[in-house]
């Protein structure tokens, strides 16, 4: 598979990056900054620029067969509406490129997933995380009415512990107290599902 990765310097992305080239993948990577990439710089395609310029991103997405975002804010609570701009470039350019398998990750408690939340998890999401997940719905809900084969993935909090495998999967999940998911195991279902079509135009929650 020809593979965009969008977010590949990241923690979660670099992940999604390795899986893909271990399993074959044709990977091209969009980065602002190359040289965050080091060494696997030199086993896939790289394309400098910005993740929120439908140029940019028009001219990474062509030739591809899916993208999978990885983007995020890092330790940063100011979202300066990355996640929206970004997912109206890719949009754009997937329209523009006949690319139709888009796999999106947003974060447990943006949208409709709060409903599920435990009285911890709301009261962070609503207070610390208030900024970043208003972005990160409107980004959302632009991915979902795109007419893409989209995925969104709401993982709960992410740890940087190992891939356990054993995690869960579901539109729903009942949740306790503040529960993780490894960035290990959101990479791998990020790749196993831009394979297949079990979560195609459905949300996936995952935690431990």
């Amino acid at each position: 598979m020809n593979l965009l990765v969008l977010g590949g310097t990241g923690p979660t992305g670099r992940l999604v990056v390795g899986l893909a080239l271990e399993h074959g993948d044709r990977v091209t990577v969009l980065v602002r900054d190359p040289a965050r990439l080091g060494d696997l710089a030199r086993r896939v395609t790289v394309r400098t620029g910005d993740a929120t310029s439908p140029r940019d991103v028009t001219a990474a997405t062509a030739g591809q067969d899916a993208v999978i975002s990885a983007l995020g804010t890092g330790k940063s609570l100011i979202p300066h509406g990355l996640a929206a701009r970004a997912a109206a470039a890719v949009i754009a350019a997937a329209g523009e490129n006949g690319v139709s398998r888009l796999v999106w990750l947003s974060a447990f408690g943006v949208g409709e997933t709060v409903a599920q939340a435990s009285g911890s998890q709301k009261l962070m999401f609503r207070t610390l995380l208030r900024s970043v997940y208003a972005d990160k719905e409107i980004a959302d809900a632009r991915i979902r009415s795109s007419g893409l084969d989209w995925t969104v993935v709401h993982p709960t909090r992410l740890t940087d512990g190992p891939a356990r495998g054993t995690y869960r999967a579901g539109e729903r999940l009942p949740m306790k107290g503040n529960p993780t998911i490894s960035r290990a195991d959101v990479a791998a279902f990020l790749h196993r599902a831009v394979h297949d079509g079990e979560w195609i135009r459905r949300p996936a929650v995952i935690s431990d």
